[in-house]
């Protein structure tokens, strides 16, 4: 096995962060999202949300190195393989295992379509860098 394009991995755990912070703006669903877990403007903004941000972006540089492994083993060495690499491990992943914070935890069921619809656009935009950029 080839090694793994360590600046490659390492922009792609960026992905989550710069989508996120356009999904969860006030542009696309922040007022959705606050309805949906049950918190207010006000609340989000005295919160301090730097542990979060740092820890999710260590599960950012997992996903993206991970992915890559898959990617290079699948030899999807292409922008349309990695996006498909993508899209499975969503399907196959993230839609089975968050599904059960609407089964178990009584979430509601528009959150979870809100967060794995982000996940799905995270993994096919790190999919086709990771599958381009050798």
């Amino acid at each position: 096995m080839d090694q793994l394009n360590v600046l490659a991995v390492g922009v792609a755990g960026f992905i989550p962060m710069i989508i996120g912070m356009i999904w969860y703006s006030p542009v696309m669903f922040a007022k959705k999202w606050m309805a949906l877990v049950g918190k207010t403007e006000d609340e989000i903004k005295k919160s301090s949300p730097g542990k979060a941000y740092a820890l999710s972006f260590v599960g950012s540089l997992v996903m993206a190195y991970v992915l890559a492994h898959i990617i290079q083993i699948a030899q999807a060495n292409t922008i349309g393989g990695g996006m498909q690499i993508g899209l499975w491990a969503w399907l196959g992943f993230v839609v089975t295992t968050s599904s059960a914070t609407v089964l178990f935890e009584f979430r509601p069921a528009g959150l979870y379509y809100m967060n794995a619809a982000y996940n799905l656009a995270c993994l096919l935009a790190m999919g086709a860098l990771l599958g381009f950029w050798k």
